[in-house]
């Protein structure tokens, strides 16, 4: 056999087992499919690193029902978080929230009312009196809070979403979708663990009238701490679910099922999917040093290198052993540097295939060293310029 038919023979030979190693990597990795849910559109989203995990006609513009009250008590928390709304605020009680049809808080014309009281109202009774009352209380009318509400949404980039009320009862021209609620439900839970815990509360008294959480899955698994009920004819019955579960968080969403039964087990269903096959990892803590770079020209010689946010992988069960993370740095880092400047980048692979990729970033600020610290440095690269040439 000639050289050349041998090196064609080995090429040939290589490119098979590249192709098979590839297959075979391809196979261990395998996922079986989401189970079959009986709903409009599904979404099934790892709360830490976005990764969608099943999902079914998750842009589909549909009726949100109560569901819309996650986005209400999201702009609630804003204004506290903005310091113009306190929990111990009262709220005057007018003619048209004390009218609103559907779930009540039971809250009567002229009551002051506790802006904690209000919002608990909404996050476990679904009062649609109590989303008016704080609409009302926020923006002095339901339609301004509605306008406060869609602004929220671009922020968010909840493209697909455009709300006119607090409370979501049908009306023309007020939709969202299940991308959109989960994009939503894990902006709360990050920007306002202290209060998502109410979430999980199971009933709510107030007015001497005691009403259970719709959220079915709260008493059937505890590892499920929320989130909001809903139902309209128009919207069928809805559910934004979440659970924890080892570290790892899922947002489960269903709209449009048959029933309270149905929207409880179908969310389940999406749920013990997610963990039984899916496993969450924190590899890097954020604005910690994760490298200490050389810098040139500085008032310091050391430049501290992190993330700006933890990092989060979504893997396979299993196969944790098999990520391998590499750390590169850029060359030559000259000051100043500004803090966030970004520097070089983390890249992250399961089994040598590519999973995910950050930048690393100046975790401080450093201005540039005296004039002797200049000249030096300035020396040292110039030597270590013209030692490389040689």
């Amino acid at each position: 056999m000639t050289s050349f038919k041998k090196f064609t023979l080995f090429l040939f030979l290589g490119l098979q087992f590249a192709v098979f190693q590839a297959w075979a990597i391809e196979a261990e990795l395998a996922i079986p499919p989401a189970p079959s849910i009986a709903a409009t559109a599904f979404i099934l989203k790892d709360h830490n690193t976005g990764k969608i995990l099943a999902e079914n006609n998750a842009d589909a513009k549909l009726a949100p029902a109560s569901l819309t009250k996650i986005m209400t008590v999201y702009v609630v928390f804003n204004e506290i978080k903005k310091g113009t709304l306190h929990l111990d605020d009262l709220a005057t009680i007018s003619q048209k929230a004390w009218s609103t049809t559907g779930s009540r808080m039971f809250i009567n014309v002229n009551d002051r009312v506790k802006i904690e009281d209000l919002l608990k109202g909404v996050i476990i009774q679904s009062g649609n009196d109590a989303s008016v009352a704080l609409a009302e209380h926020v923006a002095g009318s339901e339609e301004t809070f509605a306008e406060m509400m869609n602004q929220q949404a671009a922020r968010l980039g909840m493209m697909s979403s455009h709300f006119k009320n607090s409370d979501g009862l049908p009306t023309e021209d007020h939709y969202t979708t299940a991308r959109d609620l989960a994009t939503l439900t894990s902006a709360l839970i990050k920007e306002f663990p202290e209060y998502y815990r109410w979430f999980s509360q199971k009933e709510f008294t107030y007015n001497k009238i005691t009403q259970q959480n719709r959220n079915q899955l709260l008493s059937r698994d505890e590892s499920v701490d929320g989130v909001k009920t809903g139902f309209t004819d128009e919207a069928g019955y809805c559910l934004v679910a979440s659970a924890l579960r080892e570290n790892m968080r899922l947002i489960s969403i269903v709209m449009g099922t048959k029933s309270t039964k149905a929207r409880a087990n179908e969310n389940q269903s999406l749920l013990n999917y997610g963990f039984r096959f899916y496993e969450s990892h924190r590899l890097y803590e954020g604005n910690k040093s994760l490298n200490e770079a050389r810098l040139w020209k500085g008032a310091e010689q050391n430049l501290p290198l992190g993330l700006p946010e933890d990092l989060y992988v979504t893997i396979p069960r299993r196969h944790y052993n098999d990520l391998k993370a590499v750390i590169t740095v850029n060359k030559k880092i000259t000051a100043p540097v500004k803090e966030g400047d970004k520097l070089g980048g983390v890249n992250v692979t399961l089994k040598d295939q590519p999973l995910i990729s950050k930048e690393l970033v100046a975790l401080k600020s450093v201005g540039q060293g005296n004039i002797f610290r200049r000249l030096y440095d300035g020396a040292l690269m110039s030597f270590e310029k013209s030692d490389d040439g040689k």
